[in-house]
């Protein structure tokens, strides 16, 4: 198969990415094939290997999406310092895209940015709006908090200090405390609300 044929039914997929054996189906060539191809339209600069397997139309890519498309079939959505400073509450832009994933906690170096996404457990994993163009997941700015706080723990040390905050006025402190009260094990829910209260006593004291 030439080249360009190659790319005009790879454009046809509807799916932002896909797989070297979703690629092979729609070429109806061999999966050993179907890499080699993506291997040149890759190097031609026509497509973004995003991991192992995935590929991708660089402009077909919301970033918001990203992190989704990276820890496919388990679910992610932006939070953290990237929620914060999308949110206005930080004015440093973060260097990678972080996000909150129910797969494991893993860094992935792209062509469209690096992510770094963190594990939590299934109960936890809430408090997030569509945002982007299609298919994107944001922290609101209460869970991005709470997020930030619950994984402050973390042997990573990403999470150990808070740039100086700014609040907007549609913070809501009733929200943020009823999503604290829905962390477990208790030990964990007793840190996060004490670093939480501290964080609200210098808002108020500002």
């Amino acid at each position: 198969m030439r080249l360009v044929d190659a790319l005009g039914t790879l454009a046809s997929l509807d799916a932002p990415a896909f797989t070297t054996r979703e690629a092979a189906a729609r070429l109806r060539v061999t999966n050993a094939h179907a890499s080699v191809s993506l291997a040149r339209l890759r190097a031609a600069g026509l497509l973004v290997r995003l991991r192992r397997g995935l590929w991708a139309f660089r402009d077909r890519i919301d970033p918001l999406a990203l992190p989704e498309i990276l820890t496919a079939p388990f679910p992610a959505y932006v939070s953290l310092q990237s929620a914060l400073y999308l949110h206005g509450m930080v004015s440093q832009v973060p260097a990678v895209t972080y996000a909150v994933t129910l797969a494991r906690t893993r860094r992935f170096s792209t062509p469209l940015g690096t992510v770094s996404v963190h594990h939590v457990q299934p109960r936890f994993f809430f408090g997030y709006e569509a945002a982007g163009r299609a298919g994107g997941r944001l922290a609101t700015p209460e869970k991005a908090i709470v997020d930030f706080l619950y994984l402050t723990p973390a042997r990573s040390g990403l999470f150990r200090a808070l740039p100086e905050l700014e609040w907007p006025k549609s913070f809501r402190r009733s929200v943020v405390r009823s999503i604290v009260e829905r962390i477990e094990p208790a030990s964990r829910r007793r840190s996060v609300s004490l670093g939480l209260e501290k964080l609200l006593d210098a808002r108020r004291e500002r």
